[in-house]
């Protein structure tokens, strides 16, 4: 594992957004940050876990967060714009935005896909984050020290049969990275980098593997680090690259 050390309190006075943060990678990612001082902005669409998350960082008496419920598969352009105007007058500015959520879809051939699955995986996957990056752009453009993360897969950069829509929009994601990396390379201070977990303990990883034993895979707590690494000033100039999590926290 990327053994990675983040400094105490190394987010202070950082206001974070993080999707799928009710559970998961996303939820342990939120209270990571949090734990390092961050402001974390919790977004998601089933507000019970999100109030949950958002009790257990005001037990551990890490900085007040703030719920943003949104429903990614539904959420339009001008969602977007609402959501960035509120946080513009809640917060003033965004130093970070973790890209964790996404749907599986189906695990079956191309011939079968279902097209209206295809879709919901290509608007949650692919268009929310397009639209959503898009809009929070002028609030980390405000952060002299912005980081935006996108999540990314194995199946992302080598597909493989039966990963259908979900290999498909991770190639797109990788894209997506490199493409607005370049954009913003020399004339922003934001840099924009891409993860890909791994293996690891989640719910959706259970829906893709059903067989597979929990606990031969690793805790999102296990893969922190470079969630950490690249959301902390440590990683500033770093852009356009893609981290494997489970891989010394290494470029691919």
């Amino acid at each position: 594992m990327f053994d990675y050390q983040a400094p105490a309190n190394c987010l202070a006075q950082r206001n974070i957004v993080v999707t799928g943060a009710n559970a998961g990678i996303g939820r342990t990612a939120a209270l990571t940050y949090a734990a390092l001082g961050a402001t974390v902005i919790l977004v998601g669409r089933n507000v019970q876990q999100l109030e949950s998350v958002y009790d257990e960082i005001e037990a551990h008496g890490y900085p007040m967060p703030a719920i943003y419920p949104l429903d990614l598969l539904s959420a339009t352009a001008e969602d977007y714009d609402a959501m960035a105007t509120t946080l513009l007058t809640e917060f003033g500015h965004l130093d970070g935005l973790l890209h964790n959520a996404s749907i599986l879809g189906d695990r079956t051939p191309i011939s079968h896909y279902e097209p209206h699955t295809w879709q919901q995986v290509m608007q949650v996957n692919v268009n929310a984050t397009f639209m959503m990056t898009q809009a929070l752009l002028p609030l980390l453009e405000k952060s002299a020290d912005a980081a935006i993360i996108f999540t990314s897969s194995s199946v992302g950069y080598q597909g493989k049969a039966y990963w259908g829509a979900y290999s498909v929009s991770k190639f797109a994601t990788e894209g997506l990275t490199q493409i607005l990396a370049a954009e913003l390379e020399n004339i922003s201070q934001i840099r924009v980098n891409v993860i890909n977990p791994g293996a690891t303990r989640t719910n959706m990883r259970a829906k893709a593997y059903p067989g597979e034993d929990p606990a031969t895979v690793p805790a999102p707590e296990d893969i922190m680090p470079v969630y950490q690494y690249l959301m902390s000033p440590d990683s500033k100039g770093v852009t356009g690259q893609h981290f494997s999590a489970q891989g010394n926290g290494k470029p691919a």
